[in-house]
């Protein structure tokens, strides 16, 4: 006669989103979140991934200690932050151990080539974390401001820093540090209403001045 067992079927476990003793934020400095399952579990995995094989009790200890240390000091704001700061510290020391493997003496060419390629990539993930991190915070933005911006009809605009020869406008602008100089390209000068005249030039190398509209001509008698 064979007896069956059956397995026990397990328990559903139930999941709390919301747990008022977990939502305490008395590690938030490390994690960022008011979850201290998370901030707990967050050190967890900065710590796992250092390389501590080699590594003596007492200075896994300090590894350990200075991975927390280091989380607390980028000092997460927000669960984001955190994942950023957990993901700094592993790209950091991946690196570092990449450098020191290809620095061994007994390395072959082909090792240390590989190893500094490897430490390279984790550089630039590094530096792309490090900007990430900087703009989620609002650091890196610039902003302009133009104040007193006035482009009459017919002007063209300048911006930039424009020099002027001396006099005019100068004051002005040197009371506005932050206001872009604004320059107006010239126009072209107006003749006047009732303007002098003027040499032409003729054939030959002298100018004569243009001859009067009315004048007596030769052979003809007044008033024919």
């Amino acid at each position: 006669m064979t007896i069956k067992k059956h397995a026990a079927k397990a328990e559903p476990k139930t999941v709390v989103a919301d747990d008022p003793d977990d939502r305490k934020g008395r590690l938030k400095s490390i994690g960022g979140s008011q979850s201290d399952h998370w901030n707990n579990t967050l050190a967890n995995q900065a710590v796992q991934a250092l390389w501590v094989k080699n590594s003596s009790a007492e200075e896994r200890d300090k590894q350990l200690s200075a991975t927390v240390a280091a989380l607390i000091g980028i000092g997460p704001k927000d669960e984001l932050e955190g994942m950023m700061a957990a993901q700094l510290i592993a790209a950091h020391n991946a690196a570092m151990e990449c450098y020191r493997r290809a620095m061994i003496g007994e390395q072959t060419f082909e090792g240390r080539r590989e190893n500094l390629a490897q430490a390279n990539k984790l550089s630039r993930s590094f530096a792309a974390l490090v900007e990430a991190l900087n703009r989620h915070r609002g650091k890196g933005q610039q902003k302009v401001t133009v104040e007193h911006v006035h482009v009459h009809s017919g002007g063209q605009a300048v911006v930039g820093v424009v020099e002027q020869a001396g006099g005019g406008d100068r004051g002005k602008s040197e009371d506005q540090p932050h206001a872009k100089q604004i320059a107006h390209a010239p126009q072209p000068a107006m003749r006047r209403a009732d303007p002098e005249r003027e040499p032409v030039p003729v054939a030959g190398d002298a100018e004569r001045p243009l001859p009067a509209a009315r004048r007596p001509v030769a052979g003809r008698a007044e008033g024919q």
